[in-house]
């Protein structure tokens, strides 16, 4: 999973810096007072702190001139000045250090300055569709990363109760968790001298990876593993108890306040158009659905087709059967609260590459929203979690697109309530909720 992670990131590490091509294009109009811009192509430049514009510039009554900029910038990735301009060159040559100060303290950032950026290159090679199905395929495309994330997130809910029979509610904060050892971690890349975003991020994949698990298997070790009452409410609250004591952790250790990453790979990839309507797509959000896809289908595998898996399904199935065949059940229920953990603190590493950080508290919205897509999709399955996650992001996004965002939340919770009436067991559990006898 790792590897082909990895992949997914370096598909995209010569693709052009969104932030600093908008810093890039803002400066056009002011190197050609008057012309109306057009920005036909972005590329890296000569350096990997440097990029080149080509555009024309058009003045009333004169010949189009095409021309071109060459902006550099103090640093690259996920550097927090990456969007610095240090450098400004045309084809006439450099611009004089006051003009670039000039430029860079009372333009830039002006709201005259952000008005009148050109743009993007225009794209006339996409296809022609009609408005509602543009508007569509806009949604849908925003819809990919959140429904990775909430897929991942429920998983790790089937997971722990698929085996147990108990629900863990602390996953949001260890998605929450994940975030910031992200962040540490792509932190500790940057401050040893390491900017590139793929080296960065792999970093704080594996920084997240570690820490979800630890936290997950020494968390609910405690609260589940050690609780071995006939009824799970006393794990249930014990739960809510960890929930609360890593939302606190949290906020000891990194501040209330959130450290955000820069944003990478956001420009945008045109795939469709309607009139001025432009269908795009961004690198970072086919990377985290990507991600996303890949660690689904790696632990679809690991249940299949693995002597860890078939443990899983043999104690989940009938816990006194397993152990007469030799399966240790505390062993396995540590290695499935790693791996849940795991999978929790992946989708915060999601959260931390598609939006740029995660808050202590912000977490709990996370992982109450991912329970809800395990319920739906079949608490006790693994693929129902998934296709229970694919679910509740889908309707997320078609509520806002299309009725007032404000009754999205109470809608998905009425949703629940429908579920758990008529379809106890969700799209792929089982229908009788009761435990049968064994």
């Amino acid at each position: 999973m790792l590897a082909l992670g990895l992949g997914l990131l370096a598909g995209c590490s010569f693709s052009t810096d969104a932030e600093q091509t908008r810093v890039c294009r803002i400066t056009l109009p002011a190197l050609n007072p008057g012309a109306r811009i057009t920005v036909q192509r972005v590329e890296k430049g000569a350096t990997p702190q440097s990029l080149r514009i080509l555009y024309s510039a058009e003045y009333p009554g004169r010949p189009l001139l095409d021309r071109f900029a060459i902006c550099q910038f103090a640093a690259e990735g996920l550097s927090p000045n990456k969007a610095e301009l240090t450098g400004l060159a045309t084809e006439e040559g450099p611009i004089s250090g006051a003009s670039l100060y000039l430029l860079k303290h009372y333009y830039i950032d002006s709201p005259e300055g952000i008005a009148g950026d050109p743009g993007s290159p225009a794209s006339t090679e996409v296809a022609e569709v009609p408005d509602s199905l543009a508007y569509f395929l806009q949604q849908f495309a925003t819809s990919l990363p959140r429904t990775a994330i909430y897929a991942l997130l429920a998983v790790a809910y089937a997971l722990v109760f698929g085996l147990s029979g108990r629900i863990n509610l602390a996953f949001g904060e260890l998605a929450a968790i994940g975030s910031a050892a992200t962040i540490a971690g792509a932190s500790i890349a940057i401050a040893s001298g390491v900017s590139s975003p793929v080296l960065g991020l792999a970093a704080g994949l594996l920084a997240a990876l570690f820490a979800g698990a630890i936290h997950s298997a020494v968390g609910g070790y405690f609260t589940i593993g050690r609780i071995r009452t006939v009824s799970n409410q006393p794990s249930l609250i014990a739960t809510v108890g960890l929930s609360l004591f890593l939302m606190e952790y949290l906020r000891l250790v990194q501040s209330p306040v959130t450290v955000w990453l820069p944003p990478i790979w956001s420009e945008q990839w045109p795939v469709a158009r309607a009139g001025n309507f432009l269908v795009a797509l961004t690198p970072i959000s086919l990377i985290t659905s990507g991600i996303g896809l890949v660690a689904a289908l790696t632990l679809l595998w690991l249940m299949k087709a693995t002597g860890f898996g078939l443990s899983w399904r043999a104690y989940a199935d009938d816990q006194r059967a397993a152990a007469l065949f030799g399966v240790d059940g505390g062993r396995l229920l540590i290695q499935t609260l790693a791996l849940a953990g795991a999978m929790a603190a992946l989708s915060g590493m999601l959260i931390v590459a598609q939006y740029g950080g995660l808050g202590f508290a912000g977490g709990f919205q996370y992982g109450l929203k991912a329970l809800i897509a395990a319920v739906i999709g079949g608490i006790g399955s693994i693929p129902g979690a998934m296709l229970g996650g694919v679910a509740v992001g889908l309707f997320e996004t078609a509520w806002s697109a299309y009725l007032p965002i404000e009754g999205r939340d109470m809608a998905l919770y009425v949703a629940l309530v429908v579920f758990l009436i008529f379809r106890p067991g969700g799209f792929l559990g089982i229908k009788d909720i009761t435990p049968r006898s064994v």
